[in-house]
């Protein structure tokens, strides 16, 4: 691919909470430092690349979602020297790491914000979005009011304490207050959040994945103009960094990756996207989704606005599957034991960069619990990384159990690494194998091309990678066939034989074979 750094045609993501992952200070909260000790266990699951949750300091009213200093870790979490040295030991062991950027709103708490809110116009008025008066909240937008000493209401990009950045608007419906993307006025705001890009990549960071990516200019129905300032990061990348990745938060690959210039776009689970057919989708009668045993459903219609957005993509940027990540429900709480393995047979073979998120690759559980940091439902997918049953706190922290971020997973059962590094065929040695075999065979990398095979009414779907590797699947609880004879088989789960010139999926069966 034109421009595209070769590591990320081989990278599989492992998405961390900083928060959640292991408390290295004994505190009840995860920390940077963490993460560096957990770094030979990540390297041991096949994983060689990183994206932590945003870091920097906040007052984590959005669990750090709402930036105060983008140039500071959060003391929480360590040190900026703790986060270099992160980057230093993961480079040792080939690990990539991206950061999360925040771009579209900061905390009020910043101080460009603190800046912006004075009465005296000062290089930071513009920053944000700021009707003309304290009595004015212009319809269709979010405004807090009465909150500043200046004269006006400013916008909110998503909860309260999160004003929206001013990167201009695109159409103009109110020139009193509303300002061209254009217009040197804004301009400084990209160049702030560039400046926040080169400080990291300096440092030693690879990339940015990137919060709400197509939040940037207002007013902007088809994204053109936000598109356009990400063409200009994109540029100085190439130019500056060439080896560092933008992943976009957008879930339009078409538009992420051919309009705006991402190396690849974060599939999140909206509802006509692969991850919710093929994960997550319910109907009224239960689980309708692909890799639900009882579903019996078609791959079609998971597989249509995939293969077209892939095909649109092709040769420009990668479409990024995801198994989860913080602001959805565990994976495991919408398919169970044996069907879990399954499903990572999907993720980890299709084309892209695959993420998985933290916890994930044990099958650790939805926990609910009371809304933390603004989590909400989200909570329990947040809660601490279950390392060793045997330990306090399951091994993420030797706190008080009062202290500790989020409470743990306590049930007699839950999963955990020790257990699942010791157990013959568990979850975890299921991934890692995936990954192995994903980092030795290039036709199961991102680049390598896609092709769907079979797509059976039954369930069976079998796709080639490459030319030279093809996956079958049947995931449903009967036993089903197909056309494409399985011969030279590299992994599987479950069962395929050759009977009478077709192959015979036995039930919950994954073949990866040479064709």
């Amino acid at each position: 691919m034109k421009n595209m750094p070769k590591w990320l045609g081989e990278a599989i993501f492992y998405q961390i909470y900083p928060q959640s992952f292991y408390d290295s200070n004994g505190d009840g909260i995860g920390d940077i430092n963490g993460i560096t000790a957990k770094l030979d266990y990540i390297q041991a699951s096949g994983f060689n690349a990183l994206w932590i949750n945003p870091c920097f300091a906040s007052p984590f009213k959005d669990a750090g979602y709402d930036v105060a200093d983008y140039f500071k870790v959060a003391p929480r979490y360590g040190t900026n020297e703790d986060l270099c040295r992160l980057f230093e030991e993961a480079h040792k062991r080939g690990i990539h790491v991206l950061l999360d950027l925040v771009p579209g709103h900061t905390s009020d708490k910043c101080r460009w914000f603190k800046q912006s809110a004075l009465p005296a116009r000062n290089r930071y008025s513009d920053r944000y979005i700021w009707s003309n008066s304290a009595w004015e909240r212009p319809q269709g937008y979010s405004w807090v009011t009465g909150n500043a000493d200046r004269d006006g209401s400013y916008m909110l990009n998503f909860f309260v304490g999160q004003p929206a950045l001013n990167y201009g608007f695109n159409k103009i419906t109110d020139d009193r207050w509303q300002i061209s993307y254009k217009d040197k006025r804004v301009k400084g705001t990209l160049n702030a959040m560039m400046k926040v890009m080169r400080f990291w990549l300096d440092k030693g960071a690879d990339g940015f994945r990137v919060d709400m990516a197509d939040s940037l200019v207002k007013n902007d129905e088809d994204k053109s103009a936000t598109a356009s300032l990400w063409r200009k990061v994109r540029k100085m990348l190439d130019r500056d960094y060439p080896e560092a990745v933008l992943i976009s938060e957008w879930c339009n690959a078409p538009r992420s990756i051919n309009l705006a210039g991402f190396h690849g776009d974060f599939l999140l689970h909206h509802g006509d996207k692969l991850t919710d057919y093929a994960f997550y989708r319910q109907n009224e009668q239960g689980s309708s989704a692909y890799f639900c045993k009882t579903a019996h459903v078609s791959a079609r219609d998971m597989l249509r606005r995939y293969v077209e957005e892939l095909n649109a993509t092709k040769d420009n940027g990668y479409i990024c599957v995801i198994s989860g990540n913080h602001d959805v429900v565990r994976l495991s709480n919408f398919l169970d034991d044996s069907e879990l393995p399954l499903a990572f047979v999907f993720l980890l073979t299709l084309p892209g960069a695959p993420f998985v998120y933290y916890g994930d690759e044990i099958g650790m559980r939805y926990i609910p619990q009371p809304s933390k940091e603004g989590g909400y439902h989200r909570t329990g997918s947040r809660t601490p990384m279950q390392w060793d049953s045997a330990q306090t706190n399951a091994g993420f922290s030797v706190a008080d159990r009062k202290k500790l971020y989020l409470d743990i997973d306590r049930t007699d059962n839950a999963p955990c690494v020790r257990d699942q590094m010791q157990r013959q065929n568990s979850l975890w040695q299921v991934v890692r194998a995936l990954n192995n075999l994903r980092h030795e065979i290039p036709c199961l990398q991102a680049d390598a091309s896609f092709e769907v095979l079979e797509c059976g009414d039954g369930g069976v779907l079998c796709y080639a990678r490459g030319g030279g590797i093809a996956v079958a699947f049947n995931p449903t609880d009967t036993q089903q066939t197909m056309n494409t004879i399985v011969s030279d088989k590299i992994f599987e789960l479950g069962s395929a034989t050759v009977q009478n010139g077709v192959t015979v999926l036995a039930p919950q069966t994954a073949v990866i074979f040479r064709i």
